[in-house]
């Protein structure tokens, strides 16, 4: 190889090839650097891109993140496929393949550790929302004026209140459906809600949650989810998954 070294992730050894077309970040394929008896999946790329300087503007640039972003995450997926990935953060670099090497070396004990827990394990990701109350008729009906200042008082506490049960009832599900799940979980991640305002999701986002499920037991998980979705009105439950345990790895999510 020539070039920079972009690094995947970190895994152990595994007989099924990857995919013969799968490419990574600007188009190269991934290879296999094999050291210490575990494997870094890597790619070539160039230093115009890749190094310091570049790298850092590059960072500032929405779309070049969100194709490099695109083109990582589709090497850990398929890598997913065939084994269990230890998923390194965007845009890890190294000069050379020794540098690779002086990397596992360095981290060697905190990979195995990980490895472990990890192995035979997915992520699965729960989010649940609470949906916008339902928008007004094109041309509504006009509503009879209040008849004094104390009835219309009323109806702006009658309003809140009614939105303040929907909001309790979505938190009381999202905390039961979490419990549940983390049943057959064998392990759970609370990240904070997302906002709204910055995401595409409409509703207000309740839960945003990772599970560690063992592969074995994905089906049964899923089926799960499934069969709340249709548990109270107004309340959307999204699934995400299987991906690499990025949530219990200390490393980038997805």
């Amino acid at each position: 190889m020539t070039g920079l070294r972009y690094v995947y992730a970190v895994c152990r050894p595994f007989g099924t090839p990857l995919q013969s077309q799968l490419t990574g970040v600007g188009g190269a394929p991934p290879a296999l650097l094999r050291h210490h008896g575990l494997i870094a999946v890597v790619s070539q790329v160039p230093a115009a891109d890749f190094g310091e300087e570049a790298l850092k503007a590059h960072l500032e640039d929405l779309d070049w993140l969100a194709a490099t972003a695109r083109a990582h995450q589709g090497v850990i997926d398929a890598l997913t496929t065939v084994t269990t990935p230890l998923p390194l953060r965007l845009a890890t670099v190294f000069r050379d393949d020794c540098g690779v090497r002086m990397m596992i070396e360095a981290r060697e004990d905190d990979f195995r550790r990980i490895l472990d827990r990890v192995e035979g394990r997915v992520e699965w990701g729960v989010k649940v929302y609470l949906e916008a109350e339902p928008a007004e008729p094109a041309e509504p009906v006009p509503a009879a004026q209040p008849a004094s200042g104390r009835d219309y008082l009323r109806r702006r506490r009658e309003s809140t209140h009614a939105t303040e049960e929907r909001w309790q009832r979505a938190e009381a599900f999202a905390r039961s459906l979490h419990e549940r799940l983390s049943g057959l979980a064998e392990d759970s991640r609370l990240h904070a809600p997302q906002n709204s305002a910055l995401s595409a999701e409409p509703g207000r986002n309740v839960l945003n949650a990772a599970y560690l499920v063992p592969r074995a037991h994905s089906e049964e998980f899923v089926e799960l989810v499934d069969r709340t979705k249709d548990e109270t009105s107004g309340i959307r439950v999204e699934l995400t998954g299987p991906w690499a345990a990025y949530s219990f790895t200390g490393e980038a999510t997805p």
